[in-house]
C-alpha cells in the first residue's frame, strides 16, 4: 500500500477502539459533536460512553449532535495532503440520516484547485454504526495488503449496497422520544409487552417482526437475521446496557449462523442519541439494493 492513501470516516461508525488504533496509519476517525447537559463535548474524545448511556437513562433532554461540515473536511483533507496524502478515501454515516456525507463532497469539490494533484473519494456509507464501521476496518487491512484504491472504493460502495441493520429495542421510551427512528415512534404494543425489531437502511425504518417479551424478539432477531443475510459473509454486533440478554442474542446468532460475529463493539454516542441506550443490533449483509 501506498503511505499515500489515507481513509476518514466518523465517529459515528462505533469501530473498537482497538481496531481504531491499530489502524491509526491509514484510519483517520473525525469526532462528531454532541450537546447535553449545557455543554459541548466530542465524540471518541471528549465522552466515555458508559458515562453517557447514564446520561441517556437519567436525562430527559435528548442530546443533540451535529454533522461534521465542510470547514472541518476542509481543514483535515489538507492536514492529511500535508502530512503525505494523495489520495483520500471518505466514508461516512447514511447520506439520508446526516447531512455530513454532502459536506464532505462540497469540501471535496472546493478543494479541487488548491489541491489539484488531491484525489478525494466519497463513499456514502447508507448504513450506521458498523454497518459503515466495520468495512472501513476491512478497507484499512486491504489497503495495508497492497489492493488498489478502486478495488477498496469499489469494496466499500458494494457492502453499503447489501448492508442491513437490524435493531431490537428493549425499552423505546428513548427511541420514540428523540423521533429520529420513524418505525419505533409509530409503534403501538409496548402496553401488550411487545417489543420490535426494526430494520434501517437508506432511508427506510421498518418494523419486521414483533413479540412478546425481551427472548421472543431475541428469537425472531436471529431467526431474521439468519434469513436476510447472504451465506457465509461476516456479520457484526453493537451492544449496550444488557449484557444478559446480549450475550444470549450472540450465542444463539453463532449457533444459528455457525460462526461468531466478526466485530462486536458498544453503540456509540451518535446513534444512541437516537436509538437510546436500551438496544442491541445485528448488520448483515443482504440482498442488493442498488
Amino acid at each position: 500500500m501506498s503511505e499515500k492513501v489515507r481513509i476518514i470516516t466518523d465517529s459515528g461508525c462505533d469501530i473498537t477502539p482497538e481496531a481504531e488504533k491499530e489502524w491509526e496509519h491509514i484510519l483517520c476517525v473525525m469526532p462528531f459533536a454532541v450537546s447535553y447537559n449545557d455543554q459541548t463535548k466530542l465524540d471518541r474524545v471528549e465522552i466515555d460512553i458508559d458515562e453517557f448511556y447514564k446520561v441517556l437513562k437519567e436525562n430527559q433532554e435528548i442530546p443533540k449532535h451535529s454533522q461534521i461540515n465542510q470547514i472541518q473536511f476542509e481543514d483535515k483533507y489538507r492536514e492529511l495532503y500535508n502530512d503525505g496524502a494523495r489520495t483520500i478515501i471518505v466514508d461516512v454515516i447514511n447520506s439520508h440520516g446526516s447531512q455530513t456525507y454532502s459536506q464532505a463532497v462540497i469540501a471535496a469539490d472546493n478543494i479541487k484547485e488548491e489541491l489539484p494533484d488531491l484525489d478525494v473519494r466519497v463513499v456514502d456509507g447508507r448504513s450506521y454504526s458498523l454497518g459503515y464501521g466495520y468495512p472501513i476496518v476491512e478497507a484499512c487491512k486491504k489497503l495495508s495488503e497492497g489492493q488498489s484504491v478502486d478495488s477498496v472504493v469499489s469494496y466499500l460502495e458494494d457492502w453499503a449496497a447489501h448492508i442491513d441493520a437490524l435493531l431490537v429495542g428493549f425499552d423505546l421510551r428513548h427511541m420514540k422520544k428523540s423521533g429520529r427512528i420513524s418505525a419505533a415512534a409509530s409503534f403501538l404494543g409496548e402496553l401488550m409487552g411487545l417489543k420490535p425489531l426494526i430494520v434501517l437502511y437508506d432511508e427506510v425504518t421498518q418494523v419486521l417482526k414483533k413479540a412478546r417479551g425481551e427472548k421472543a424478539i431475541i428469537d425472531a432477531a436471529v431467526e431474521t437475521a439468519a434469513a436476510r443475510m447472504i451465506p457465509k459473509t461476516p456479520y457484526s454486533v453493537i451492544t449496550t446496557t444488557h449484557p444478559d440478554l446480549e450475550k444470549e442474542f450472540i450465542d444463539k446468532l453463532t449457533k444459528k449462523i455457525g460462526y461468531p460475529p466478526a466485530m462486536i463493539s458498544k453503540m456509540g454516542v451518535v446513534v444512541s442519541c437516537n436509538a437510546g441506550p436500551d438496544t442491541v443490533a445485528v448488520f448483515v449483509r443482504g440482498q442488493d439494493r442498488g
